[in-house]
């Protein structure tokens, strides 16, 4: 636990994380409600933070070939879900009255 920080700011950075804030009344005043927070993540590091995690990790040792498919799958996945957020926070919302 010591070291939460440090690994919370890793899956930030390597994408596993998205940081971004929702306010709902913001939208009343024609502004987007959804704020994407995380700059580009650095995509490189993504397979790097899946094996600083235990859940991981014991899945390498019990079926390596399976992992490296679902590692890849769980990138993937992760940009897209990156890009989805993007796309949420450069949408218009500007009133129409």
């Amino acid at each position: 636990m010591g070291k939460t920080q440090a690994q919370t700011k890793l899956a930030v950075e390597a994408g596993y994380w998205h940081l971004y804030r929702f306010n709902p009344l913001l939208e009343a005043e024609g502004k987007n409600p959804f704020s994407l927070d995380s700059k580009e993540p650095d995509w490189s590091k993504f397979q790097d933070y899946l094996k600083t995690e235990v859940r991981y990790t014991s899945l390498i040792k019990a079926f390596p070939e399976e992992a490296a498919i679902l590692f890849k799958a769980a990138e993937e996945n992760a940009k897209w879900r990156y890009k989805s957020y993007q796309r949420l926070a450069a949408m218009e919302f500007a009133k129409t009255e």
